[in-house]
Formats: C-alpha cells, sequence, structure tokens
C-alpha cells in the first residue's frame, strides 16, 4: 500500500485504473502508479471527467497539433472529484470537499507574454498533454494527485456531473469575453461540437439578441437549439450563413472552411473570435473581406481565472450546460467511451464515470 494515508476512509492504494494512449491507435484503461503527493499536493478521487478533442487527437493520431506523443501518457484535463487527502502544507481544500480542477500551470522564459493573461506565457504546461518532455500526466484516474493551487471547491448545489463540464465551459467564457460585450448584438456560432455548443450557452447568458448556429451535422445543431441557438444552419450553405450578418462571430470549428464562412458571416466592421484551433502552417483565408469590411480578427487560446465564474453561474442556475452532456460510461468502457466521443454527429459532450 502507498504509505500516504486518506483523512477518512480506508488507505490509498498504491496502483489506480486510468486511461493511457501508448501510441497513435494505442488507448489503454490500465493500472497506473498512484504517486506520493508533495506537500503542496492534493489526492482527489475523481467522479467524472470529459473526454476533450486533444484527448482524441492522442488517441487517433499520437499527437495534438505540435504536441507529440513520446512515450505513454496518462489522458484527461477536464475532471471533478471529492478530496480525499489535503495537502500536508495546509493549503487547498479539506478532505471531503467536492472540486472542480483547473489544468493549467503557467510559466516558462522566453517570449514576452502580458501579466494579466498568463495563458498566453510560453512554458504553460495542462494536465494530459504532451506538449513537453517528460510529458505531463493527466487526471483520467481512479485517484489524481494534483497541486492545490488547481483545485476549485465546488457550490454546495452545484452536482459533480454538471461541474464536469466547468472547463471546457471556461474556454467557452474566455471567447466570448473576447468578442467584448455582446448584449444586444447578432452573434453567429461556426461549428458546434461540445466547445462552439458551450459557446452558445454563454452567448445566450451574456445577452446576444439573437444567436445563430453552424454545423456540417445535424445532431450538433440540435444541442445548439437546446442551449439557446436561435436558428441553425447547414455549413454547406454558404449564402446563408454570408447573409447572417453578424456583428460578433466565433469560430470554433478549426479548419479554413469554417473560417472564412466565419468572415463571410461577420457584418461590416464586425468581431471574429477565432477559438477552433487550425493546422500549423499556412491557412487560405478571403483577407481581402477583413481588410474592406474593417472587421477584427481575435485570437482566442484556453482560458485564465473564467473558470470561477462558471462555476458560479452554473451554481445559481444562470448558465444551462445540461444539454451538451450525451453521454456517460464508466471508466472500464472507456475505449468505447472514446469510439463514441469521435463521432460528431451522434455524441457531444460525451463523459467517463470514474
Amino acid at each position: 500500500m502507498n504509505t500516504a494515508q486518506r483523512e477518512f476512509g480506508a488507505p490509498l492504494p498504491a496502483e489506480t485504473l486510468g486511461v493511457v494512449a501508448h501510441a497513435a491507435g494505442d488507448l489503454r484503461i490500465e493500472s497506473v502508479p498512484l504517486r506520493r503527493p508533495e506537500p503542496s499536493e492534493t489526492v482527489v478521487e475523481i467522479a467524472y471527467g470529459g473526454i476533450c478533442g486533444s484527448d482524441l487527437h492522442y488517441w487517433t493520431h499520437g499527437a495534438a497539433g505540435e504536441s507529440i506523443l513520446k512515450a505513454p501518457m496518462l489522458l484527461g484535463h477536464e475532471v471533478v472529484g471529492t478530496v480525499v487527502q489535503a495537502a500536508a502544507d495546509g493549503g487547498g481544500p479539506a478532505a471531503g470537499e467536492r472540486v472542480a480542477v483547473h489544468p493549467a500551470t503557467p510559466g516558462g522564459r522566453g517570449a514576452r507574454f502580458p501579466a494579466d493573461r498568463p495563458n498566453l506565457s510560453p512554458g504553460c504546461t495542462y494536465l494530459g498533454s504532451a506538449a513537453q518532455f517528460p510529458h505531463t500526466e493527466g487526471a483520467f484516474a481512479k485517484y489524481a494527485v494534483l497541486p492545490s493551487r488547481m483545485l476549485r471547491p465546488l457550490p454546495p448545489d452545484l452536482p459533480l456531473r454538471t461541474a464536469a463540464v466547468a472547463e471546457p465551459t471556461a474556454v467557452a467564457w474566455h471567447a466570448v469575453a473576447r468578442a467584448g460585450d455582446v448584449s444586444g448584438k447578432s452573434a453567429l456560432v461556426v461549428g458546434c461540437g461540445p466547445i462552439g455548443a458551450l459557446v452558445v450557452a454563454v452567448l445566450r447568458r451574456a445577452g446576444a439578441r439573437e444567436i445563430t448556429a453552424v454545423d456540417v451535422h445535424e445532431y450538433p445543431l440540435t444541442v445548439a437549439r437546446a442551449l439557446g441557438a436561435d436558428r441553425t444552419l447547414d455549413a454547406t450553405d454558404s449564402e446563408s450563413i454570408a447573409a447572417v450578418d453578424a456583428d460578433v462571430v466565433v469560430e470554433c470549428s478549426g479548419n479554413r472552411f469554417g473560417l472564412e464562412s466565419a468572415i463571410r458571416g461577420a457584418t461590416r466592421g464586425g468581431r471574429v473570435v477565432m477559438l477552433g484551433l487550425l493546422p500549423t502552417g499556412l491557412q487560405p483565408a478571403p483577407l481581402s473581406l477583413v481588410i474592406t469590411r474593417e472587421l477584427e480578427l481575435v485570437g482566442s487560446f484556453r482560458f485564465n481565472d473564467e473558470i470561477d465564474s462558471v462555476l458560479a453561474a452554473l451554481a445559481d442556475g444562470s448558465l444551462n450546460v445540461e444539454p451538451v452532456i450525451s453521454h456517460e460510461f464508466g471508466i472500464e468502457d472507456g475505449l468505447e467511451a472514446f469510439a463514441v466521443a469521435k463521432d460528431a454527429s451522434t455524441s457531444a459532450k460525451v463523459l467517463l464515470a470514474f
């Protein structure tokens, strides 16, 4: 047994069941060591984990963008659970407290970045990321040892299952903030996977006057309507998309065709937020329209402390995210869960229950 002991209940195990990506096409549900926590670390019993696009990419391609898998890595960064062992240094939540996780560790030297935007720090690491080597292990496991500073206590009445989507919702919240004040404005969301659908929900809470959602599949559009979209359009209907004439556009598809639709669907003087991560390298886009319409193109990358606002909004009922949760699987069915999550035509946010 691990010598670390819970502050309540049974001793912690030496190993825990986790979801590990070994290489492209090689995903395994297997036992992983539960390491001894440092004084500033907390042991969390994970209740739910949401499968993210990056998790899928590590499984299917052995890489997420330029982050290439060089060794087996425990996946997962969208997690919630209950503290079973508080940090020895007295910091962080107490044993028995339910928590969400902010998976980023800002830092690094070299490129400059605004002090109030640590998400842009060049050496920022993320749970379950192969951006650096050794890789940053994730938290798709029955138990996870995490820095106490990552933990956010949940409001008393907020269910763990709902809180499981707080991290991706924070990404959406950050993107809407990058759009500026959207109250009373028309909005266009291009790409309605889980993040795009959550952008719709955040726009609705922020007071957008009319929200149009675009996707290539009908199921994501159904989810978008449930989250507050006023109307939906097929991604192939270029004329209707161009006619939207939106004050604010959030591009969530991460491909050049979506970016083209976003630019064409923006009104003159409008703002286009680029949230979907485009492939590395040059990308064709109708930039002449950006110039002649004086459009503003802004990037949006992860989030900072928006997860705190998300948790408060989920708790007070002002933010509805439930329709984005399409499936739930036990960890023993993790491989099936990933297969379902891969099919964007039939799933939205897929949760693993640990």
